[in-house]
């Protein structure tokens, strides 16, 4: 086994640094050898070669699916916490080309969305995209703006465009505030099919409100599916929030 990984290390660590440098360098495409081809290719036994595969899977890096084989799986997307973000600049910031297929774009009427927008009886600009990453759905997308505010977004072609973008250019509008709820979810079989997942996979249901100086603009619901995306959430020493801690309770237990 041709291979730069520490000849100390266990065998299977070692196919396993051997194999990501062939994925690094683009080798396998999408489709990832199956067990026998990688234990003739190294040499080694099929108990070796599950152990590097299991530790690809858990890392995210490659989906096994029953009856197909196993599969690369495009890169991780970070969304940080507790600031605003674009979905269309964390995915190109992964390298791959963030595109959309618009399902539905529109003006159209809905009472409970225009409650939540603060325009009763006032028509929406209603937008549904299916969010692609190199071409593999990665997020089902549904958003709702007053028309008053997003009437020029009618005439946006969103297929490679970022909908905050195209607020700040067409409607002179920019976010400053707002809140997102983020819950585990379980996607129906409509949603399965558009996202690419099986009944088991997992995925996070996001929703959003946004404001600009208090008015709200935007009312989103999402779904992500949850092997592409992971949050992070980052703190300083002097943000520590100790509220939740008994008194007497030490603050380094966990």
């Amino acid at each position: 086994m041709a291979s730069t990984a520490d000849p100390h290390l266990p065998l299977w660590a070692r196919v396993l640094a051997d194999l990501r440098g062939r994925m690094a360098d683009g080798e396998f495409g999408e489709r990832f050898p199956g067990d026998a081809e990688l234990v003739s290719h190294y040499g080694v036994s099929r108990h070796t070669v599950r152990e590097a595969v299991r530790h690809l899977q858990d890392e995210g890096l490659l989906e096994r699916r029953r009856g197909q084989g196993s599969f690369l799986v495009g890169p991780a997307i970070e969304q940080p916490l507790g600031t605003m973000y674009s979905l269309f600049r964390s995915v190109e910031a992964t390298g791959a080309t963030q595109e959309s297929i618009v399902r539905v774009l529109e003006r159209r009427h809905d009472d409970k969305a225009a409650a939540m927008l603060g325009c009763v009886g006032e028509p929406l600009v209603y937008l549904e995209r299916l969010r692609l990453a190199d071409g593999e759905p990665i997020a089902l997308e549904s958003a709702w703006l007053p028309a008053a505010v997003a009437e020029p977004l009618l005439a946006v072609d969103f297929r490679h465009t970022a909908l905050y973008e195209e607020l700040r250019r067409r409607c002179r509008v920019r976010l400053t505030s707002g809140w997102e709820r983020i819950r585990p979810a379980v996607p129906d079989r409509p949603a399965r099919d558009a996202l690419g997942i099986d009944a088991g996979q997992p995925a996070f249901e996001i929703e959003r409100f946004g404001l600009e100086d208090g008015r709200p603009i935007e009312w989103r619901h999402s779904l992500v599916r949850g092997d592409r995306f992971f949050f992070v959430a980052r703190w300083s020493a002097d943000q520590f929030d100790t509220t939740f801690e008994q008194d007497g309770q030490s603050a380094g237990s966990s």
